[in-house]
């Protein structure tokens, strides 16, 4: 089955964002990513605010449908750990610098911004009473841990050793574990 050409758009957006930055998505360039002509690319995205929001919510949705693939059921059917977890080894399983740009660079645009904000509060936002909780504090600590490891994927010069990454991200998910 062929990809509709929305989705073809979006894949070459996206191809665009990890080589040249937000900045190199153009109508232009996408159009001769995609195939398509600048026409075919302008009817089903009428700007490019539009076109950055349907990016950002195309690769939001398909990291939350990998966290429900990785989990076995949906975020509302896991308890506050179980959710936690899935999420650190998700965005753990290593990312590209095309998803960081993408939440960094479109992070001005509200609509883009809140296709993020509601997997990571669907999954990965533990509950912060106030005052909070030792364990409130806790599992944020290893949620901004995760989110450091994966941003550090993102922009290390150097990649990390296999291995050691593999040890963190079972310590990551042994310590979000240890409290059930």
């Amino acid at each position: 089955m062929r990809p509709s050409k929305r989705t073809t758009i979006l894949e070459a957006a996206h191809r665009i964002v990890a080589r040249d930055g937000l900045a190199g998505v153009t109508y232009e360039a996408i159009a001769e990513e995609a195939g398509l002509t600048k026409g075919g690319v302008v009817y089903h995205f009428g700007s490019r605010d539009e076109l950055v929001v349907a990016l950002a919510e195309f690769l939001a949705e398909y990291w939350d449908a990998a966290m429900v693939t990785a989990a076995g059921a949906p975020a509302d059917q896991l308890t506050e750990r179980e959710r936690l977890e899935v999420y650190a080894r998700e965005s753990l399983q290593g990312t590209t610098n095309a998803e960081l740009v993408m939440l960094m660079e479109s992070a001005d645009v509200p609509e883009a911004r809140a296709a993020w904000t509601s997997v990571v509060d669907r999954w990965a936002l533990p509950r912060v009473d106030d005052p909070p909780t030792d364990e409130q504090l806790d599992l944020l600590v290893l949620r901004l841990a995760a989110d450091g490891l994966w941003i550090y994927d993102a922009i290390a010069a150097d990649p990390m050793d296999h291995e050691l990454r593999r040890q963190l991200v079972e310590r990551i998910a042994r310590a979000i574990r240890a409290g059930d």
